[in-house]
């Protein structure tokens, strides 16, 4: 018999309570630790998930990639649950009332249409940092959160009523990633299975890209598009080729004033200069030891920054200990530690698995820094700002009397990357301290703003001494949200909009973030600077972007002597004793038990029924068209117009924008004329339950190019036809009416950025049947193929630049439904205006079997809907006898 069909069950005692877990030391020996432990983790999944031979490939698959450390073999995944947040969830859920609707209208109970996994939403993405510098911000921004999105909440009200195992967390919980770690992460949790308790590892999925947070205290999740999480709500498992694992040996120690923020922008900067992209990554190493829970996840998060599905670090004494001071009981802590240690899942330093490859980085070389200005991935030493911003060569129309050229208009401590960890708060607020005892204030033109992953925060601030210090120098809390990191900062404040659009300054942003992509953090600023908590302090008080705090002093006292960053930087033994003096374990319930009871939110009224009321004159909520099950594949031959042609780097930020709607837009303008108020649109991220306003707000990027005609206004490209130039949306539409099908043409990482599912569906509402690019980021891959739309991967050579697109030129695309296979030739031609033919050979950038079943079934949502309504038929038949 072999391992793989041996009964595969352990039996675990602890403090007195049973469990059967599977016993992976016990089936497979040493073999078992030359794999990665996410590979074991993969492993302990698919023996407890599937029977037979299913199982046996799955096990077989797992091990025969120790041969070269790669493999094309496919494995199911299935997550014991599921993590998003508002604009996320929202387009998700507004997919499944569809989706009923559409069974109703089929004859069938719409009721009977719900996730079969439990799923968690947190409210988070919709705070904007209307009111800041104040004590009362919070409660001031959550009022007109509230007020702005009230429709939208009371939607997701409805659905956690309407669909079990949906629970809402209200706005002012926190960040959902931070949440994930201080209350929903079980790391390993029980399960009932055929009348026994089983211990098993907490293992999940997140419709966001920053979800591998929680791999820092040894979760195994990863971020997937709305799309695909939507066919794992329906107990369909993830499908996926064994991946490579690059491995990150950590040796030595951090020094003394360096942060985990700085590791985690070093570790960044080196994954992307060896060309990571969709793999898992591992961190092993006596270095790993040195690192607490909270410094761990911040360099998790930044995975989808170094290019990576994971970034994992494995359980030992630092996770437990973390447990333990955000509130989980000892008995569960004895759990945890018993069942990794039997489970072969517990961290050893010393242990040298098998990786695909490994890259080595040693703590005590890595420096303070920062990144940017419009990348994640270009590490600089901190002090280097000014030398990357004057290689820029701005020159202003004149010289602004009182601010630099490159003014610090935004100066954010924000999103979960950085405000989860309590240390970096705390190095913050040391810092603002020594400023406020020299005296020191920050600009009045520099907006500044701290809005924690958690209310906890508050409490363990408070506990430190440190909120008034943070206060005197404008870091008043403003909400507990991802506001300015998710391109919520609110205005800008007036000296500098007027002085911009003067052109006396070029304004940038310094913020503890994870992405500053041009017009990330806000429409007009397309330069930033990513740092540490203290250092968006420092940076705030200079309120000069330009500043080498290496050598120049932050900032002159009222006393005439210049303060250095030397003079304000908090040692780390400082950091250690507040860190020690602030956090009560008992923070981290009561905080978040409060602010769940909200009561403006517990007063929003939600409809009820199983079925939602749409409003049809809605500028927020209307049932989608492609929430259909006659929705059907577009796979084919065909001869396309290109609909765009675009360069490198294009990010669903591009593709599908979360920021404030511009007043002067054309999406503007379709939202006044029904009604909305143009001074309070909002963000393009309250809008995702409204397809109409999305498709209009594809592609809306004051920095994308469109290579097809380069000049062309925001959001505009060339009918070919007709030679006009015309908003995106309205060219799409003369080409479907005219039965032309069209494709859209990229360069390399199409789709990096966030994982939003609006950035596939916009552009299936375009008409869009294929994107051919060098190289797909990994989620917006997966949700292009989720929207029935095929990437293509372009040969060597055949970017957009080297392909010489001109306006009607067209591309023919070969993918027949019946030969298309992962990662298969698919014959690409270009048929030039001129009568020339140019034979390429395109690569369908499709994984596994199931991808190229959603393909030839046109989505995710309508496989959904044909397999719900056959299985409802198939019971509804009479039994034969």
């Amino acid at each position: 018999m072999s391992h793989a069909t041996a009964q595969p069950a352990g039996r675990l005692s602890v403090n007195g309570a049973e469990a059967r877990f599977i016993d992976l030391p016990a089936l497979f020996g040493q073999r078992l630790f030359q794999l990665p432990t996410v590979l074991r983790l993969l492993l302990e999944n698919v023996l407890r998930q599937l029977q037979g031979s299913e199982r046996e490939a799955a096990v077989a698959a797992i091990f025969g990639w120790l041969e070269s450390g790669s493999s094309e073999s496919e494995i199911a995944f299935q997550p014991g649950r599921v993590l998003m947040h508002d604009t996320t969830s929202t387009p998700a859920l507004v997919d499944i009332a569809a989706m009923r609707d559409a069974l109703a209208e089929a004859g069938i109970d719409p009721a009977v249409l719900n996730p079969r996994l439990p799923v968690d939403v947190s409210v988070d993405h919709s705070l904007a940092v209307e009111v800041y510098g104040r004590r009362d911000a919070p409660q001031l921004n959550l009022q007109h959160e509230l007020r702005r999105n009230r429709e939208r909440y009371r939607f997701l009200r409805w659905a956690s009523k309407a669909l079990r195992g949906v629970r809402i967390n209200p706005p002012g919980t926190g960040i959902m990633h931070t949440i994930n770690l201080e209350q929903l992460a079980t790391v390993v949790t029980t399960e009932q299975r055929a009348g026994e308790t089983w211990a098993v590892p907490d293992v999940m999925l997140g419709t966001d890209s920053h979800t591998p947070m929680v791999n820092g205290i040894g979760v195994l999740g990863w971020g997937v598009g709305g799309l695909e999480a939507q066919t794992v709500m329906f107990g369909m498992p993830t499908m996926l080729r064994v991946p490579e694992v690059i491995g990150v040996r950590l040796t030595g120690a951090l020094r003394p004033g360096v942060l985990a923020t700085d590791l985690a922008l070093t570790v960044t900067q080196r994954l992307r200069a060896i060309g990571v992209s969709g793999e898992f990554v591992e961190f092993c190493g006596p270095g790993v030891s040195t690192l607490t829970a909270g410094e761990r996840s911040v360099v998790a998060n930044m995975a989808p920054e170094y290019g990576a599905t994971t970034g994992f670090f494995a359980v030992d004494g630092q996770t437990l200990d973390y447990l333990r001071i955000t509130g989980r009981s000892e008995a569960h802590v004895a759990l945890v530690e018993a069942y990794t240690r039997r489970a072969g899942l517990w961290f050893d330093p010393e242990a040298q698995p098998r990786f695909t490859r490994a890259i080595e980085i040693d703590l005590d070389t890595v420096g303070m820094h920062i990144a940017g200005p419009q990348r994640p991935q270009d590490l600089l030493a901190y002090g280097d700002a000014g030398r990357v911003l004057a290689a820029r060569g701005f020159t202003p129309t004149e010289p602004h009397a009182q601010m630099p050229r490159h003014p610090v208009a935004v100066a954010a401590i924000t999103s979960c990357t950085n405000t989860s960890d309590p240390a970096l708060l705390i190095a913050a607020g040391l810092l603002a301290r020594k400023a406020r005892q020299r005296g020191l204030k920050v600009p009045a033109w520099v907006k500044t703003s701290l809005s924690p992953g958690s209310p906890a925060a508050a409490a363990y601030l408070e506990r430190a001494g440190l909120v008034e210090d943070l206060s005197a120098v404008g870091f008043d809390i403003v909400g507990y949200g991802c506001a300015t990191c998710i391109g919520n900062p609110g205005p800008l404040p007036d000296v500098i909009r007027e002085e911009r659009a003067k052109g006396t300054i070029h304004p940038v942003a310094a913020t503890s973030g994870n992405r500053n992509f041009p017009g990330r953090i806000h429409p007009d600023l397309d330069l930033g600077f990513l740092m540490s908590p203290p250092l968006v302090v420092a940076f705030a008080l200079a309120g000069n972007a330009e500043i080498d705090l290496g050598c120049e002093p932050v900032q002159t006292a009222p006393d005439g002597e210049p303060v250095s960053l030397a003079m304000l930087w908090p040692t780390r033994e400082e950091v250690a004793q507040h860190v020690a003096q602030a956090l009560d374990k008992e923070d981290f319930k009561r905080e978040f038990a409060i602010a769940s009871a909200n009561p403006m939110w517990q007063a929003l009224e939600a409809p009820e029924g199983a079925r939602f009321p749409w409003d049809v004159t809605s500028t927020a909520l209307r049932r989608p068209p492609f929430a259909s099950a006659e929705e059907g594949s577009q796979l084919g031959r065909y001869a396309a117009y290109p609909l765009l042609v675009v360069g490198d780097d294009v990010t669903t930020d591009h593709i599908s924008p979360a920021s404030a709607i511009p007043p002067d837009s054309l999406v503007a303008d379709f939202l006044v004329e029904r009604g909305d108020d143009r001074n309070d649109l909002n963000v393009f991220a309250s809008r995702r339950g409204n397809w109409e306003v999305m498709l209009r707000a594809a592609f809306h990027s004051k920095s994308l190019v469109n290579l097809l005609r380069p000049g062309m206004p925001v959001a505009h490209t060339l009918h070919v036809p007709s030679g006009e130039v015309q908003p995106i949306w309205e060219v799409a539409r003369r080409y479907r009416e005219a039965g032309e099908p069209v494709v859209l043409v990229a360069g390399e990482r199409y789709g990096t950025g966030s994982s939003r599912d609006w950035a596939a569906k916009g552009q299936r509402l375009l008409g869009i049947r294929a994107v051919l690019a060098m190289s797909f980021e990994r989620i917006h891959r997966s949700n292009l193929i989720g929207m029935g739309i095929l990437p293509l991967r372009l040969p060597e050579g055949a970017d957009p630049k080297s392909l010489q697109l001109l306006p009607g030129d067209r591309i023919e695309v070969d993918a027949a439904p019946d030969t298309l296979s992962p990662r298969g030739p698919v014959p690409v031609r270009v048929l030039r205006a001129d009568g020339r033919v140019e034979a390429l050979m395109a690569t369908a950038a499709v994984e596994t079997q199931l991808e190229v079943a959603l393909l030839r079934d046109g989505g995710v949502i309508p496989s959904i809907l044909k397999k719900t309504i056959a299985e409802r038929q198939a019971a509804a038949q009479p039994a034969r006898p």
